[in-house]
């Protein structure tokens, strides 16, 4: 082997350690062998389920070029029969090599001769190689066609030539083999994310499709940002390992969620279940009062009715306040004035209706949740961070712990935990905010309010981006732009 080739041999050997996309990788493997076999046309087969399935095809005399991009090619996969030289390679795991096509009575060739007549090709020589990994196990084909020499005519291909692609052969099983490993255990981690946070949208019906809407509007949202960055000439902001960074993060970004009290999660109305009912059964023995006080004779009817009418006014107060989304003025001064109202028991002692918790409940300006029972939600980004330190993240996954519990800051520093603001968050922080803050806003199963219409979520969060300074006004307007909610926005 001159030192040419030797070197050679050994550059593909880093080159196809460092490789970590598979389609990629494969596609580098059948280029290297040719390049060093100096022929002009070769095909990949990955051997599953008995059969030979083609990934990589590259022809430089037809201009051909397959696979690379990961694409199907459409070709049907080969069976493991004696009538094609791939399948026989691996059949009788040995090495073919065919000086001349047309004048072979060996092996039968009719496969490469019938491709000859659709396509115009001439095949002439053959090397075909069976890929085994380093148990031996065989996991695929390279078949090389129409060595070249240094006129570039077509000659066969030289003996010194079979034991270095051998060799590839082995080194690139090797390399598909950690490939596949890999991927198999992404895919396992990938799985683990998505049952985890299934189990924490699982605990609720208020929050069922939250992670899974907001992963789909961020692959989309991904890929406009990378559309636009090439209509613009640029780099893409995300390759295939950051934007798997980023969905990884989405995935996790409530996991905290899963030690949130249900009571608080579930919360639908300002009143708790117990407080409402206290506060029912204490109108009830209100108007039972009123009815023995006047059938005693110690008020009037006119006084009954009066006081019946005060208690269905504020069953029906509280009944409109409890599920309400937002309180306007007019509602919070009738509370107002409610706060210090009193009732009468048989015995003649003055009660306030409402206790100072069950007031201050009812009083919630917007949604359901009080200050306490809203820093107990908010709380839920403090463990996430605190689960997601016990994962040991690779490095391609290494933001994820920092982008996931940092969701809920926004640009000027009113977020929360850490009141992070201007350049403190990461853009990808502040992609996943706005996607978090789109989908509540759009959801329609959330206990504390219905869904709203997308266009006046779209003004708020505009609202928010340009006016308030809360998230990033470009990404916003990218949002929007690419209307990456849609399925088939991008």
């Amino acid at each position: 082997m001159s030192q040419d080739i030797l070197k050679k041999v050994l550059e593909v050997g880093i080159s196809l350690s460092a490789e970590k996309d598979f389609n990629r990788l494969l596609e580098k493997i059948l280029i290297n062998v040719m390049e060093i076999t100096n022929c002009d046309a070769g095909t990949l087969y990955l051997l599953n389920d008995s059969k030979l399935h083609f990934k990589i095809m590259r022809n430089d005399t037809l201009k051909t070029y397959q696979g690379g991009d990961g694409k199907e090619s459409g070709l049907p996969p080969v069976p493991l029969t004696r009538s094609s030289v791939c399948a026989l390679s691996i059949i009788e795991d040995k090495t073919i090599v065919i000086d001349d096509v047309r004048n072979c009575s060996e092996y039968d060739l009719t496969g490469p001769i019938k491709y000859d007549a659709i396509t115009g090709y001439y095949t002439c020589s053959m090397l075909v190689v069976p890929m085994k990994n380093r148990s031996g196990e065989q996991i695929g084909v390279l078949q090389l066609i129409n060595a070249k020499d240094e006129n570039n005519q077509v000659v066969g291909f030289m003996k010194e030539m079979v034991p270095v692609v051998e060799s590839l052969a082995s080194e690139a099983a090797i390399a598909i083999q950690n490939a596949r490993y890999v991927d198999e255990i992404r895919g396992l981690f990938q799985s683990f994310v998505q049952v985890m946070s299934s189990a924490v949208d699982e605990r609720t019906p208020y929050n069922l499709t939250h992670t899974t809407h907001m992963a789909e509007y961020g692959g989309r949202f991904v890929d406009y940002v990378n559309k636009r960055c090439r209509e613009n000439g640029k780099e893409e902001a995300f390759d295939a390992a950051h934007k798997e960074e980023l969905l990884m993060s989405i995935w996790l970004h409530d996991i905290g969620k899963l030690v949130t009290p249900l009571g608080v999660m579930n919360k639908d109305a300002r009143l708790r279940p117990e407080q409402a009912t206290a506060i029912g059964h204490r109108m009830e023995k209100v108007e039972l009062w009123t009815e023995i006080r006047a059938l005693k004779g110690e008020i009037s009817e006119e006084e009954k009715n009066e006081a019946l009418a005060e208690v269905e006014k504020l069953r029906n107060l509280v009944a409109v306040v409890d599920h309400a989304g937002f309180i306007r003025d007019e509602i919070m001064a009738e509370l107002e004035a409610a706060k210090n109202a009193t009732y009468t028991d048989l015995a003649g002692e003055k009660h306030l209706w409402f206790s100072e918790e069950e007031y201050t409940a009812l009083t919630i300006r917007k949604g359901t949740l009080s200050a306490a029972e809203r820093g107990i939600m908010e709380g839920h980004v403090v463990v996430t961070d605190k689960l997601l330190s016990k994962i040991n993240f690779s490095v391609d996954l290494s933001h994820v712990r920092e982008w996931a519990s940092s969701h809920h800051e926004l640009l000027d520093g009113s977020g929360y935990p850490n009141r992070l603001s201007g350049d403190q968050i990461p853009y990808e922080v502040r992609m996943i905010t706005i996607l978090d803050i789109f989908d509540a806003l759009v959801a329609d199963d959330r206990p504390y309010k219905p869904g709203m219409p997308i266009e006046k979520a779209l003004g708020i969060l505009t609202t928010m981006a340009e006016k308030e300074g809360k998230l990033d006004p470009q990404l916003t307007r990218l949002f929007i732009e690419g209307r990456c909610w849609e399925k088939e926005a991008v």
